[in-house]
This record gives structure tokens, sequence and C-alpha cells, in this order.
């Protein structure tokens, strides 16, 4: 397993993470992801360290908290074996305190996690959505206070805006308080949006991505396929409503690609889709769900190999997207790209 640095902090965390969105299974969502119990997520767990992933995300809004409680039945007896994950800030209830991160709330979903999980403190701590009710500055002193209680180790964000990331890596440098070391990310061949800002933010601010959902998804699974119903399994029947939205031409020319590159490397879809990802600057871990050992193991085949730089210019190619403005100048004008040189490589947009 390769181990990578998350972002500028001294935490080293491997390339590919395991999620438990699968585990527990309660409700609309989490339901149709999977509903793994404790003693197959024992099993998931034995894999995976065996395979060297030794970080596990999960969130309090994963099965209502179940998720959490699964993955903890999961570790006993080898906590100082795994890095833990979690997220807290989108609502567990309809009362005023049960969303957000205002002090008394960051402190309570703290204490819950890590009951729920049965740790005395969590690795790494991410708030799930940005809080605009809450003072920037009331957030970052309250995580500072539960990273000296010992509680929280280190902390990042996931669905933040760039604005929104910088404005809180600001204030923490003002203030003297912990910066934020990830930025769990949305990050695919069919959702390239990352690159336009984050990215660029992440390079230059030392945030390292962590990526949720690196199949689109569940879309490059390689069940997909053009002119073809979608698969009576898929998941994408139930929960295509709540992930990202993909244009079907779009998804179509990238799975052509992919298929074309599996038969090359003797690699399956998801493998290619998920070394593509491992290559991408800034990205610290990749997080794999799993709803089963096969898919885990499939997942764990994306190690130990790696695309050449034609596959992946082809792959670069079948995946490009109109950037939105301010970004298409940059992709365009020889003007712009001179007065601010792309820390990354630019794809050419794709033809109108």
């Amino acid at each position: 397993m390769e181990y990578r640095q998350l972002g500028a902090s001294g935490l080293k965390v491997p390339a590919l993470s395991l999620g438990t969105g699968t585990f527990g299974g309660r409700g609309p969502l989490f339901g149709a992801w999977g509903d793994t119990d404790a003693r197959a997520a024992r099993r998931l767990v034995d894999i995976a360290l065996d395979a060297g992933i030794t970080m596990f995300d999960s969130a309090d809004v994963y099965s209502d908290g179940a998720s959490e409680e699964v993955l903890g039945e999961a570790i006993k007896g080898r906590r100082d074996q795994v890095i833990l994950s979690t997220k807290a800030a989108l609502p567990m209830g309809d009362g005023p305190g049960d969303w957000g991160t205002s002090r008394a709330r960051l402190i309570k979903v703290t204490d819950d996690a890590l009951r729920r999980l049965g740790t005395d403190h969590l690795d790494l701590f991410q708030l799930h959505a940005f809080d605009a009710s809450t003072p920037v500055e009331e957030v970052l002193g309250t995580l500072d206070q539960l990273v000296r209680a010992g509680k929280i180790r280190y902390t990042g964000v996931s669905n933040f805006s760039g604005w929104q990331l910088m404005k809180s890596l600001a204030a923490a440098d003002r203030h003297g308080l912990p910066r934020y070391a990830a930025h769990q990310v949305y990050y695919s061949l069919v959702g390239r949006d990352y690159e336009h800002e984050l990215m660029p933010l992440g390079l230059d601010q030392g945030v390292g991505a962590v990526v949720w959902s690196p199949l689109g998804w569940g879309r490059l699974t390689g069940k997909i396929r053009r002119g073809q119903p979608l698969p009576a399994g898929s998941r994408l029947h139930e929960t295509a409503s709540f992930g990202p939205p993909v244009e079907d031409e779009a998804l179509f020319r990238v799975v052509d690609a992919l298929d074309g590159i599996a038969e090359e490397t003797g690699r399956t879809v998801p493998q290619v889709a998920l070394n593509w990802l491992l290559q991408r600057p800034t990205v610290s871990s990749v997080i794999v769900g799993a709803r089963n050992e096969e898919q885990l193991r499939q997942n764990i085949g994306a190690l130990g190999w790696s695309l050449t730089p034609e596959q992946t210019a082809r792959l670069d190619a079948a995946s490009a997207r109109h950037a939105p403005y301010p970004y298409f100048p940059y992709q365009r004008q020889e003007g712009f790209a001179r007065l601010n040189p792309a820390p990354v490589d630019v794809t050419p947009p794709v033809a109108a």
C-alpha cells in the first residue's frame, strides 16, 4: 500500500480508504446503498487491513449513526491499527440544535461519534458542509479546543466551495488556529469540477483531497453501457436523484474509453477509473465502498500498477468538459494562461 501525506499535515494516509456508507442500512438512501452488519463489516475490515487500507471513513448521517456504530464494532480490539475518519454538520433532526457547526453542536456531535465508534479520539474529523449561520472563528476555535482536549487529531471539511474554504484557512492563520488538512470532495472521470478551483486551492494551501464517489455515484462500475437499460440490480434506480448528475452522452463517452483501456491492461473498468484518480494532483486518498468482499477486492486491484501517459491522455480527453466562467478563458486564451500559469495540466475542452 502506498501512503501519502494528508495535505501539508504530518498525517500519513493510505492511497485507498474504505467508506462505510453501506454499513447500517437505514433510510431511503443508505438502505439502498447496503445493509452491512457488524459481522460482515468485520470481514471487510479484515480484508482492508490485510491490503494496507487502514483509513475508514464514516459520518453521523450515514444510516442515522448506525454506520459509525457498525464500524465501531468491526474495529474492536484493533483501534491502534486504524485511522478513523468521520463527518458531521448535516441535519440529524428537526430541532434548531440538530444541524450546523455551532460550538454547542460540535462538542455534542464529537462526543456522540466517539461513543458510537467506541473510541476516545477521532484521527480525522471533517465538517460535512459549510454552516453560513456560524462564524468561522467560532467553528475553528471550538475545533481547536477539541484538538487540545485530545478528542480530535486532525480536522478537515467536505463539500466546501473555494471561498468558504479559503475564508476558513485565512481565519485559522489570522488567529493561530489549526488549519484544515483535508477536503473530502466529489471527483471522478464524470465529475471533474474539482479541478477548476478547489484543486489549485489545495495545491496552493496544502489541503489534501479525500475523494468520495470516485466511480461517479456508481456509474463507472462497468455495468452501464450505451444502448442498454440500467441493470436491474443498480442502486441508481433508487439513489440517482441524491447524487451528482451526469449527462448520458458524457457518461458513455467515458465508458467507451474505459472499456478500451480495460481491455488493453487486463483490468476492470472500475480499476482503471480509480487508477486515473490516484495519479491526479492533491489526491491524498480515494474512498472506495463495498457491499461485499468481491467488490472490495476488485477495488483493491486499482493499486500496484499505473496507466501509461497515453492512456491517461485518452481518459483526459474523453472526460473533458467546458470550464465554467471565470475559468474558461484560462483554458482558451494565451494571455490569461500566461498571466496565471495553471498548477495542473489543463485539458482542452470538448467541442460544444
